[in-house]
């Protein structure tokens, strides 16, 4: 391969390349930096440019490769942050015009681990306001647009991160996730990403003027995003380092001993509410094919506790200290795009009184219960990432009811959050042009199964990423000509 495509590899095969000293830290940026050059103009997925930092970074990380240092995982890897996590001289704004200003004096715990691991960060993604769609837009760096299909929204809130995964903008991504929004993001743009278990990474951000009400606190966490499973593994094994940040942090093992036993697959098809579209049906039974031809039992039928139970007390949850922590911030200087989101969330789940949220606090923890001892029998639950296909990009903006259906349609996603439970999403390929995907959930702290899951979605789709390119050059090839 040319050196002017190294953006075309991956965080694992571009650190073991460093370190074998086969390319230098510098070509490597360079290559990502053209290719930011190249797609960023188009796609509007990087908000805040930090190649003079960049390149200062990488001409240190080739000096330590001289000189023999002791590398990190990542040395060398350039990736981007998302724009909600606190990364020191840089402003974490969620999108808001007012916070616009709102500059980080200490690194977010993933943030920190990254940069120790040796990561080089190029770039700032973009994301919705306040972090609160599920398309990203937002008025202070306007939208980012789908690769596929600039019509289809690419996403949130993760969705400049997503397209920076798809589009070569960077190894690896970070991201973050409290109702959906590493793994939605993923869907639309046919990318990889692991939603860790609760507490598996550290959150922090100094720049928020409080902590979280701890209903938040189990639902948030940060993953990454990338093309590969090999780069998810990678990622997360870096993000999840110690922080003295986060008291809630878990040591927790990230493999496990191999069992000679075939994992079990529950497999859902549809949620309550919300009708799934037949190419998801397709997508998940295609993947169940996969796995069951590399070996795993897969059992189809709908065993799994009540994945819409798991929803609304998520739901219920988040919009009631939403509206006793941000509801007024978001009222006041949120758009009329995001407070129709929550518009649309409080239709379906109201906001409770004291009695109904200490209510719902004691039925997240029997729904927890009820969820470990369901992964008692299984090892993996596979199912829809959404029951819908990506939806037209201002779609979610066109009324509470139109907003409402969206949300209901996700409800696989923010269960999942409430649940504190690791959750992948993977592509199966594409339908009309546009990817589909699966979501695969295992137990607690067994992001492992879930990674290995994906790596056999991978090995029999492939890489939907260089479908994408090729189609870009012929595009680009064409223009001219």
């Amino acid at each position: 391969m040319q050196k002017a495509e190294l953006w075309r590899w991956g965080a694992a095969a571009t650190a073991e390349a460093i370190a074998r000293q086969e390319v230098s830290c510098a070509e490597v940026l360079e290559a990502h930096l053209a290719r930011v050059a190249e797609m960023n103009p188009k796609f509007n997925a990087i908000i805040h440019d930090q190649s003079a930092s960049a390149r200062q970074a990488a001409a240190a990380a080739d000096r330590a490769v001289e000189a023999g240092a002791a590398l990190g995982p990542l040395h060398g890897v350039p990736i981007t942050i998302k724009d909600n996590a606190d990364q020191i001289g840089q402003p974490t704004t969620h999108g808001v015009p007012a916070f616009a200003h709102n500059v980080a004096t200490e690194n977010a715990p993933a943030v920190e681990n990254l940069l120790q691991a040796g990561a080089i960060v190029m770039g700032r993604t973009n994301v919705p306001e306040f972090n609160f769609r599920y398309h990203t837009d937002n008025p202070l760096f306007g939208a980012t647009l789908n690769p596929w299909d600039a019509r289809i929204t690419p996403g949130g809130s993760s969705g400049g991160a997503a397209v920076c995964a798809l589009t070569g903008m960077g190894c690896l991504a970070h991201g973050s996730d409290l109702a959906g929004s590493l793994r939605q993001p993923a869907f639309c743009t046919g990318v990889a990403t692991i939603k860790p278990t609760m507490n598996r990474v550290g959150g922090y951000n100094s720049t928020a003027p409080g902590d979280r009400p701890l209903g938040m606190v189990t639902m948030a966490t940060q993953g990454p995003m990338a093309r590969h499973a090999a780069d998810l593994r990678l990622g997360l094994q870096v993000m999840a380092g110690p922080t003295s940040a986060d008291p809630l942090w878990t040591p927790a093992p990230l493999a496990y001993e191999p069992s000679s036993k075939p994992r079990r697959v529950a497999v859902q098809h549809s949620l309550a509410g919300a009708d799934t579209h037949p190419a998801i049906t397709e997508a998940i039974d295609r993947a169940a094919g996969y796995l069951a031809d590399a070996g795993y039992k897969v059992e189809q039928g709908g065993t799994a506790p009540s994945m819409e139970a798991a929803a609304r007390n998520s739901a219920a949850l988040f919009m009631t200290e939403c509206q006793y922590v941000y509801r007024k911030a978001i009222a006041e200087l949120g758009s009329p795009a995001v407070n129709n989101m929550l518009n649309g969330f409080e239709a379906l789940y109201p906001v409770q009184d004291i009695e109904g949220y200490i209510r719902d606090q004691g039925e997240h923890l029997a729904l927890m219960r009820e969820w470990s001892r369901f992964f008692e029998r299984f090892d993996l639950l596979l199912g829809p990432v959404s029951t819908a296909l990506p939806t037209p990009a201002a779609d979610e903006e066109s009324s509470v009811e139109r907003a409402s259906e969206i949300i209901l349609s996700n409800q696989a996603l923010f269960a999942v959050n409430m649940l504190g439970l690791p959750a992948a999403a993977a592509p199966t390929g594409l339908h009309d042009q546009l990817p589909v995907g699966v979501q695969i959930i295992g137990p607690r702290f067994r992001e492992d199964l879930c990674l290995d899951a994906v790596e056999v979605l991978e090995q029999r789709v492939g890489v939907l990423a260089e479908e994408l390119w090729r189609e870009m050059d012929d595009i680009f090839a064409g223009e001219q000509a």
